[in-house]
């Protein structure tokens, strides 16, 4: 039965799409959920799935035409009927060959008891591993690792490789139980939304072809250890690594027990210790070991921070055997402070990364479009700080999570939206409305060696402080281990900063749109205050003290406005009353 495939709402306030390019043709087979077009609005440029398998009977909107929400944009027939699907299509849909669209179907047929045996590691046959759309605006992505090679087994819904886009690093599942025929991308190229990564073949044949290639190098380096029983390992392991790049594809031809790198870019005996290209060149300008380091990327991977980390190190290691004597006999005078090492990227011209050139286009973009300014005001938060230091250790036993400035911060500042809708809100000057939203999603500024991203605490107000408290260290950590959702990084309407972390007093942060506003929070610092005492009058005391530095979207939020959000969010502040949060 054919099904009609009509354009979506992709927006409250979205009423017709444009179709910008058309991913399959007429005639095309197409399964469930598979990429079909790609449509773009006021709002969003996206792609639109299938909504079942069969094949493309007919077009009706074409590329660069519009239609409104709901209209009708091709027509899938029933995939099991083949070509009756596309007779029964009307009289202009006749033309798109139903019979040759068979032909193919009875070729690919016939050879494939023949390709089975002989082209174990490659052939067209099998189920195709494609690119999935990871987020509503994401094109692209780049293969950072594959975790199986031609020939291994793989279990249904076993991580097959590694996926890195603009918003999300992530794990691709296989589809399917079988073997891994064939990898069509290779690790560090970028292939668009849809493409074939990788084939997949039934569980039976390719092992068999692919088994006698393994088995064919192990009795080599077997047998050089068995000549020389006596020598030590570290002399039998370079004779097992040299067979390895003569083997070719085969990435565990080497059961090598050293590890050092290989040509391949893996750490030999240690799957864990890939490395990309990059990674090893910078390795072998700063001449760092590779075999010495532990990678803190996904599943141990070697990252290229972690080469920085360790040729930094190096140097001031070895710099400190020269301080050394200089500094002895003169040990009871003030030692001279320590110089900060620098930088190996000085001097040095690189491409942007992709997460960097998002960074910088939307940051221009969202000056563009918003016309923003930044409030700022000073806030005593003496009594929160004498309330953590009593509760700290009673609270990290109890959520298990510390209790740093920041959730009092982040709850005083989402009871302050319920207050000023105005600074929760979202404008749209083409429609002409001003959108208040009814929960408070935080936005939380996380600072990543990529750059900043922002995951989204959903409905942060219906949070009290240790449920706020233990969301904040998890999506902290979850960016920062790469294992965010799509969902995680969309639908906020606040953001916080924690600008203060690295010892900034204050800064004027820019808005993350659609978002009217956000909130910097400096650092926490002692400082000699004016306070009136009732007893005693006005006297100078040391306080902690903080600067919250407000940039807002004047558009919609007047200075007025801005000042009484952050004085709410100060008075709330300086009360402390946070006993009842903190079981005191």
């Amino acid at each position: 039965m054919p099904v009609s495939v009509t354009m979506p709402r992709l927006g409250e306030s979205v009423t017709e799409g444009t179709v910008t390019r058309w991913l399959k043709q007429e005639g095309d087979q197409v399964e469930a959920d598979e990429p079909l077009l790609e449509v773009s609005t006021d709002k969003v440029d996206t792609e639109i799935p299938s909504p079942a398998a069969g094949v493309l009977t007919r077009i009706v909107v074409q590329e660069d035409e519009t239609a409104e929400v709901g209209a009708e944009l091709a027509v899938i027939g029933d995939g099991a009927e083949g070509g009756s699907g596309g007779a029964a299509a009307p009289a202009e849909a006749a033309e798109a060959e139903p019979e040759p669209a068979q032909e193919p179907e009875a070729p690919a047929a016939a050879p494939e008891p023949q390709a089975a045996a002989p082209q174990a590691t490659g052939g067209g046959e099998g189920t195709a591993v494609k690119m999935p759309a990871l987020g509503e605006s994401v094109t692209e992505g780049t293969v950072t690792r594959w975790l199986k090679q031609v020939g291994d087994q793989i279990e249904a819904d076993e991580p097959l490789l590694e996926v890195s886009t603009d918003k999300v690093d992530t794990e691709i599942p296989s589809p399917v139980a079988g073997t891994l025929l064939e990898i069509k991308v290779q690790e560090d190229e970028t292939v668009e939304v849809g493409a074939d990564l990788a084939v997949i073949g039934a569980a039976g044949g390719a092992p068999a072809a692919a088994a006698p290639a393994k088995a064919e190098p192990k009795p080599e380096p077997k047998a050089e250890p068995k000549a020389e029983p006596k020598p030590e390992p570290k002399v039998a392991a370079p004779k097992v690594a040299e067979p390895q790049p003569a083997a070719g594809a085969p990435v565990e031809a080497g059961p090598a027990t050293s590890v050092t790198a290989g040509g391949n870019g893996k750490v030999e005996g240690d799957e864990a210790g890939y490395v990309t290209p990059l990674v090893r060149k910078l390795a072998a300008e700063h001449g760092v070991n590779l075999a010495g380091l532990a990678g803190t990327g996904v599943g141990g991977r070697i990252r290229k921070q972690d080469v920085l980390d360790a040729a930094a190190k190096a140097k001031a290691a070895a710099a400190k055997p020269v301080v050394a004597p200089a500094a002895a006999p003169a040990a009871t005078k003030a030692a001279p402070a320590p110089k900060a090492a620098p930088s190996p990227l000085r001097g040095q011209t690189q491409k942007l990364t992709r997460m960097r050139a998002l960074i910088a286009r939307r940051m221009v973009e969202s000056l563009q479009v918003s016309a923003q300014l930044t409030t700022v005001v000073e806030v005593d938060v003496t009594r929160v700080a004498k309330l953590r230091a009593q509760a700290k250790d009673q609270f990290l036993a109890t959520h298990g999570v510390k209790l740093s400035f920041l959730p009092f911060f982040a709850l005083a500042a989402v009871e302050a939206l319920r207050v000023h809708p105005s600074v929760n809100s979202s404008i749209d000057l083409e429609a002409g409305t001003v959108t208040y939203h009814d929960a408070e999603h935080l936005g939380m500024a996380v600072d990543t060696e990529k750059g900043l991203i922002v995951p989204v605490i959903k409905h942060a107000g219906d949070l009290n402080l240790g449920g706020l408290a233990k969301r904040i260290a998890d999506v902290a950590d979850r960016t920062r281990t790469n294992k965010l959702n799509p969902d995680d990084i969309t639908g906020g309407t606040f953001t916080l900063t924690n600008t203060g972390s690295r010892g900034a007093l204050f800064d004027t942060p820019i808005i993350n749109q659609p978002q009217v506003a956000i909130l910097g929070t400096g650092a926490v610092v002692k400082r000699a205050v004016v306070v009136n005492d009732p007893d005693l009058g006005e006297i100078i005391a040391p306080r902690s003290m903080v600067y919250l530095a407000l940039s807002y979207d004047h558009r919609i939020v007047d200075g007025a406005d801005a000042a009484r959000f952050l004085t709410t969010v100060k008075e709330r502040l300086e009360a402390g009353h946070f006993e009842a949060d903190l079981g005191l």
